[in-house]
């Protein structure tokens, strides 16, 4: 395996980026950065391998900031661009970039299907709850009540919850972090890449502008989020708070926040992650979570292996079927079946 010493300069384009002062896409464009030397020589894969592809909102802007191959599609359809890029050319390392509006309301069906069908994409799935390019509408992630432009009275919907989306799609890798914490996001990334099949990282990011502070309540500074977040890590007890003594724990089939050494409750009674579990049961409650009643859950969530991955198997079922054939040419077509000459 090659070691090709990249550096994140050497994934950065030369175009000015042109997101607003203090948006937390800056934060995610610097993690991808970093991750992708790291990526490079895990996966084998040279400079020229990497391709992005994108939607429409301010997250799918993100392919000119990369010095890379990249589509600029259109509105919700990325991951079915995305899908053609990699099974036309499986050795393509394909990242998807996009948003809550752009993957979940008109992209919708794209997404759920490619999770569905385990292509082998990385989306990175930008979260700020709102409709940020065209000026502020409600999106499928905003809070019910959330006053908008296109709600002046609160939405009247509930919000979807994309790890629990992701997962009820069958998927088999969700992640997700803080567009402030560059580290996890770029530990999440690197998880994705390694990953063989889709992998749904969803970052919690702020809009300046049009939804500011809305994760602020769990994810403001560092302070809140020791005590109101949860980076879990496969193999280690689920606890967090400064102190590392609140913890969870299971009451019956439901999750329970406690306090180690309260209660009755001891190191044993906290969970540890298991990330590769197959059963989907904890995950779905783990990435369920809401504050305030629990700490909202960051990092590797779910990441299981399964044995068809789409693009993978589209490659065998075409090379065992050109084996068999008689036809490897327009000749040979031309001259099979029910053949007569004109004279």
């Amino acid at each position: 395996m090659a070691a090709y010493n990249y550096t994140p300069a050497d994934f950065k384009s030369d175009q000015e980026v042109r997101w607003c002062p203090g948006c937390g896409d800056h934060a995610i464009l610097n993690a991808v950065q970093r991750a992708l030397p790291e990526i490079a020589d895990a996966t084998d894969t040279p400079h020229n391998m990497f391709t992005f592809i994108s939607g429409i909102g301010c997250s799918s802007r993100f392919i000119y900031y990369m010095k890379t191959f990249g589509f600029h599609s259109i509105h919700g359809r990325a991951n079915a661009v995305a899908t053609g890029v990699k099974v036309a050319n499986p050795r393509l390392n394909v990242w998807v970039t996009t948003g809550d509006g752009d993957s979940l309301a008109i992209g919708g069906n794209h997404f759920i299907h490619a999770i569905r069908r385990n292509v082998n994409l990385n989306v990175i799935l930008f979260n700020n709850e709102i409709y940020g390019l065209t000026k502020g509408q409600y999106s499928p992630t905003s809070k019910l009540g959330k006053i908008t432009k296109t709600s002046p009275y609160g939405t009247v919907e509930k919000p979807f919850n994309p790890g629990e989306l992701v997962i009820g799609a069958r998927g088999t890798f969700f992640a997700r972090s803080i567009d402030m914490e560059v580290n996890l996001t770029k530990e999440c990334l690197v998880a994705a890449a390694m990953h063989d099949g889709m992998s749904v990282t969803e970052v919690l990011q702020n809009c300046v502008i049009f939804n500011d502070k809305t994760h602020a309540a769990y994810a403001g500074d560092k302070t809140t989020r020791q005590e109101h977040t949860i980076t879990l890590r496969h193999g280690e007890k689920m606890l967090f708070g400064a102190d590392r003594k609140k913890g969870l724990a299971l009451d019956g089939m439901k999750l329970k926040v406690v306090t180690v050494g309260e209660d009755g409750y001891t190191m044993d009674d906290i969970l540890t992650h298991d990330a590769h579990e197959k059963d989907t049961t904890l995950h779905v409650m783990l990435a369920a979570m809401k504050y305030p009643e629990y700490p909202v859950a960051l990092g590797v969530i779910r990441s299981v292996e399964d044995a068809t991955v789409y693009d993978e198997a589209v490659e065998r079922q075409v090379e065992d079927v050109r084996k068999q054939s008689l036809i490897h040419s327009v000749d040979d077509l031309l001259h099979s079946g029910a053949t007569w000459e004109v004279k």
